[in-house]
């Protein structure tokens, strides 16, 4: 699937506006109703998310097919501006009881692959059946009329999210396993996905979600649940996914996957976004781009077990670079929207600085693992060139299930996440004094960090206590500097280091009074020139 059409698509259809499974095998029959007096039938069983397990487990044991059903021509061949102007008719939704409202997505363009979408009411579950009466097909017109079996690309939810009255879009799912879902106040920006699989190789999958359940109930307003059917080539899995919307909308994954080869690279959790400009604005491209960053997302945030706080700057590289870290049972990592001001970015239209935040919290220990970091180059901000995942060390084995489950925060203010102090700017520049005359070695670069939040205000009053730790995994820390930074309330860092000519290096920065540590981790990667 290409990532340009896909964000394009996916901005353009965009409307503006519980205890958990560690991991472990899941099996067993659907739970059944209370048991009914001597001589009557037996209750229908409730379907829920261990019929999905079976589903997936059967289907494990078959063929892989991945051949596409046949759509009509017209259908395939339609540009992204006819395919965009097809709408699902509002008042058609499939589920009206409650706040919650459904909608679909038509096949066609790009999504070539239709999928089955179930309503399930008082515990039976049953197919939405196509029809184009469903839809207003704007300027699209078709010789023939369209077949009852064409299905439906994907779908989303629409509820009251920024009004007590109003219907705004919360949650989609449309292409392969990519979903996006919003809190309150928010715009699309980033998505997250099911399952990553060979990520960054040369082999890379994309599974796809085959079939979608959908539950929701007058008894429980404020959650939606929703059933996936997973499957590809090296895997099949059956998902459930719990969404509470709200300022911060919370959504609860427990998956169960079905690995149908050895040896495969599978990424849990994976988040995919953008990033095309930022602080450092070094771009081949943009001589004639006048906003100054333009990124769903400026850094990876990662938490580790030993309770370190990692904040990893993005950037859109020349060349693809994966970048990998020791992740043994993490307790979280995500792709975060730090930098909120308009001015950074200029564009009333997209909105960059109310985008999401999306953080992932696995429920119970994951094991040995590795959170990887892919980053793409690219020449504008069209592809999701940005995707990050946790990866288990040993991969799970073909012919036995794995269960694992985790929380997705979509989040504005992410200043709760860590309770230190927090990088908010980070740039480079020559190791020298504005207008100094002093000789630069080659390889030598000034890093200038800025920190602010946590216990730093306290800290302002004796700033003689806050010292910097620094240290460069290949090179040598030179000189180190730290000043008071009035405007943030925090303290700028200068960290200059010199590394041999063509090698890289990971610089890392924190501040700490004494023993005392006061900011998460700047983490750096540098090439020297």
């Amino acid at each position: 699937m290409s990532q340009i059409d896909r964000r394009f698509l996916l901005n353009a259809l965009a409307v503006s506006g519980a205890a958990a499974l560690a991991p472990r095998a899941l099996s067993g029959a659907s739970a059944q109703t209370a048991s009914a007096p001597a001589g009557a039938p037996p209750p229908a069983a409730k379907f829920g998310f261990d019929d999905v397990v079976k589903r997936a487990r059967d289907l494990a044991a078959a063929p892989y097919d991945g051949a596409l059903p046949k759509l009509p021509e017209a259908l395939t061949k339609l540009d992204f501006d006819a395919y965009r102007d097809i709408r699902f008719k509002s008042d058609k939704s499939p589920i009206t009881a409650g706040p919650f409202r459904l909608q679909l997505f038509h096949p066609g363009f790009i999504y070539k692959r239709p999928v089955v979408v179930n309503t399930i009411r008082d515990g039976i579950a049953a197919p939405i059946p196509y029809s184009s009466s469903l839809f207003d097909y704007g300027r699209a017109k078709f010789d023939k009329t369209l077949p009852v079996n064409v299905g439906f690309a994907g779908f989303r939810l629409h509820y009251p999210l920024n009004s007590p009255h109003g219907q705004d879009e919360l949650v989609s799912f449309l292409g392969a396993t990519y979903f996006r879902f919003l809190g309150r106040g928010q715009n699309y920006g980033l998505s997250a996905r099911g399952l990553a699989v060979n990520t960054g190789g040369d082999d890379e999958e994309f599974p796809y979600f085959r079939e979608f359940w959908i539950e929701t109930s007058t008894q429980l307003p404020d959650k939606a649940t929703i059933f996936a059917l997973l499957d590809s080539a090296s895997v099949t899995g059956a998902y459930r996914f719990d969404l509470y919307p709200g300022v911060e909308s919370v959504m609860e994954v427990s998956a169960t996957i079905f690995p149908r080869r050895d040896n495969v690279k599978f990424g849990f959790a994976p988040l995919t976004s953008m990033f095309f400009l930022g602080e450092g604005r070094q771009c081949e491209h943009c001589e004639d781009e006048w906003r100054y960053e333009l990124h769903d997302s400026d850094g990876l945030l990662m938490h580790s077990a030993s309770g370190e706080w990692i904040w990893r700057p993005l950037r859109a590289p020349h060349v693809k670079v994966m970048t990998t870290f020791a992740g043994d049972n993490i307790r979280g990592f995500g792709l975060v929207q730090r930098d909120r001001n308009f001015d950074h970015y200029q564009d009333l239209e997209l909105a960059y600085e109310i985008r999401p935040t999306y953080f992932v919290e696995p429920h119970g220990e994951w094991g040995e693992g590795r959170i990887e970091l892919l980053e793409l180059a690219t020449k504008d901000e069209t592809a999701d060139n940005i995707v990050t995942y946790w990866t288990p060390k040993t991969p799970p084995e073909s012919g036995k299930p794995f269960s694992y489950s985790y929380r997705i925060r979509a989040l504005l203010d992410a200043a709760d996440l860590s309770p230190n102090g927090r990088v908010v700017n980070t740039w480079s520049t020559s190791p020298k004094a504005l207008g100094s005359n002093e000789a630069v070695d080659v390889g030598s670069r000034r890093f200038i960090v800025d920190f602010a939040g946590g216990d730093l205000a306290y800290y302002l009053k004796d700033p003689n206590m806050v010292d910097i730790s620094a240290s460069a995994s290949v090179g040598k820390v030179t000189r180190t500097f730290l000043m008071v930074n009035p405007h943030i309330d925090g303290f700028r860092a200068m960290i200059d280091i010199e590394v041999p000519p063509g090698q890289s290096t990971d610089v890392r920065a924190f501040l700490h009074a004494g023993p005392k540590v006061l900011t998460e981790t700047w983490l750096k990667p540098w090439i020297a020139q």
